[in-house]
């Protein structure tokens, strides 16, 4: 079984919490057995995965299977074309160069985040869509920093070719079909 869930801003990827008042996953009703797919950051929202067989966290996350996603990162500033040049043909991150990425202006239409994101009355932030083949450790936010532009607000929408249903509201799961199943593993 594979599960869509779409995981809150302040919620850990995990079932077992790091720190007294954390909130994790044992709190949304899995069925038991499951675990997540890859992993979205605490302070990251959007579509995670869940399953209970074994062997697909190596078959979505294997680097050399280039298994795309994307995300959409609120930032920090009116983005420029040179910083989504240079996000789509990699970043030094590390010490490593990022791999080629989709990277294009979008004009989402998302409910606030409670609590909202801090906002500056004297600086604006735009948004910017980002299709990766790779998952480093929080590899949005420090490509995002890299350009010039900190994210203020991150939300994964699809693994493949599977998007995050607009209907499933922060906290909602279901399991997929074998329709969406096969759009999360196409590459």
């Amino acid at each position: 079984m594979v599960i869509a869930f779409h995981k809150p801003f302040d919620v850990l990827s995990q079932f077992t919490p790091e720190c007294a008042g954390q909130r994790t996953l044992a709190e949304f009703g899995f069925p038991p057995g499951v675990y997540p797919l890859g992993r979205l950051d605490r302070d990251s929202e959007g579509l995670l995965l869940l399953s209970d067989e074994k062997g697909l966290n190596n078959l979505l996350l294997d680097p050399e299977r280039g298994h795309w996603r994307t995300y959409w990162a609120q930032v920090e500033g009116t983005v420029s074309d040179d910083a989504l040049r240079r996000l789509a043909e990699g970043v030094e991150i590390a010490g490593r160069r990022t791999l080629p990425a989709g990277a294009r202006r979008i004009f989402p239409e998302v409910p606030p985040r409670n609590p909202p994101i801090r906002f500056r009355k004297s600086v604006p932030d735009s948004w910017v869509e980002l299709e990766l083949r790779e998952g480093r450790n929080r590899q949005v936010r420090k490509m995002t920093a890299a350009v010039g532009f900190p994210t203020l607000r991150l939300i994964r929408v699809a693994i493949g070719g599977f998007r995050l249903p607009e209907a499933m509201k922060p906290g909602g799961w279901r399991e997929l079909d074998s329709a969406e199943r096969n759009l999360v593993f196409s590459a």
